[in-house]
């Protein structure tokens, strides 16, 4: 510890509502986390994708149920706990502002501390549940649903984004394509699981912004590519192909963020790449850029996939720090959509 930090262990209960996931969580100060629930929200896959209003309605649902569950799994009560943990952007205002108000209540009935947390930011803690040790300096490839970034981060004060998607996310790429095919939702899980007995070179799909450092992302003109790849082929065709089809989709996605991530590794000398967020549970990701990290001497780190999707440890995860620090936000806290990461 560095300065006037809290030393002291201590117990962070920790909510995540951005999404679609409701999710409370305990950790404590060593990064153990005593309990991580997650109630999935099945309702939207009718729809193929998220319902705004209907996520936030069923966050207010669950939330108090789930931490009622929570403390009782983790053997605690209230007086256990020492500071309250939110996440409060980026995601769905209405389902923020769900998980906002509820901490804020909690903080402030209990006379507990309240942490804000970025939403991005804690996707990138994950990593320190199994890797305690693992700070800066190093590169961090965040994918997740709505968010493709790549960021150098010096510190967790100084850091700078160096790549960023123009359109489309990566994990919104994987559920559009899916839909396209049927497949449902979810779609990164899906096309992950059925693209393992497919051909990945069976069709090229393309690979937007491939130019000489430049580190943005792009997805949109490859979702218009996949559907006009579709509607030139008809019925039986993308049936009895549709494992290869995955397959091609799959590797152009992981292609373009990979050979990215890797070529600015290269360009600032990185010696260690962070994987985080949703995205970051894609099995053919994960092969690729470990061994493409590995060929020249570049660590590369992933959470566990049962931290790899929205949830609250990771949440709690960020903010054991701020807790040393007594970095904490007021009952005016609010909720806000911007995207991106950004240290609060």
């Amino acid at each position: 510890m560095i300065g006037n930090e809290k030393t002291e262990k201590f117990k962070i209960l920790a909510f995540e509502t951005s999404c679609d996931d409701t999710s409370v969580a305990v950790i404590n100060s060593n990064f153990n986390v005593l309990v991580n629930l997650i109630s999935s929200q099945t309702t939207h896959e009718d729809f193929g994708g998220v319902v705004p209003e209907l996520a936030s309605r069923l966050h207010l649902k669950n939330i108090m149920q789930l931490t009622q569950a929570a403390l009782t799994k983790a053997e605690l009560s209230f007086e256990d706990i020492d500071a309250i943990a939110v996440s409060v952007n980026p995601g769905l205002i209405g389902a923020l502002l769900v998980g906002v108000s509820f901490a804020k209540s909690l903080a402030y009935s209990l006379g507990k501390p309240l942490i804000a947390v970025n939403h991005m930011l804690g996707h990138i803690y994950a990593n320190r549940i199994e890797n305690p040790d693992l700070i800066p300096p190093y590169l961090a490839l965040v994918v997740s649903g709505g968010h493709t970034e790549l960021v150098d981060f010096k510190s967790m004060d100084e850091f700078k984004i160096i790549g960023r998607t123009r359109d489309d996310a990566a994990g919104e790429a994987f559920d559009k394509v899916a839909k396209l095919l049927g497949l449902g939702y979810p779609g990164g899980p899906i096309i992950d699981k059925i693209a393992k007995n497919g051909d990945p070179k069976f069709h090229r799909f393309p690979r937007a912004l491939n130019k000489k450092d430049n580190f943005d992302f792009s997805f949109s003109g490859f979702k218009t590519s996949v559907r006009n790849y579709l509607a030139s082929k008809d019925n039986n065709f993308i049936t009895n192909h549709i494992v290869d089809i995955a397959a091609s989709v799959q590797q152009a996605i992981v292609d373009s963020l990979v050979s990215k991530t890797i070529a600015y590794a290269k360009k600032s000398n990185a010696k260690t790449i962070i994987v985080a967020g949703g995205v970051s549970a894609n099995s053919l990701l994960r092969k690729e850029i470990s061994e493409k990290g590995k060929s020249f001497g570049v660590n590369v780190f992933f959470p566990a996939l049962e931290y790899c999707m929205d949830n609250a440890a990771m949440i709690g995860a960020a903010a054991i720090e701020k807790y040393q620090k007594s970095d904490f936000a007021d009952l005016s806290l609010n909720a806000f959509s911007t995207k991106g990461i950004r240290i609060l």
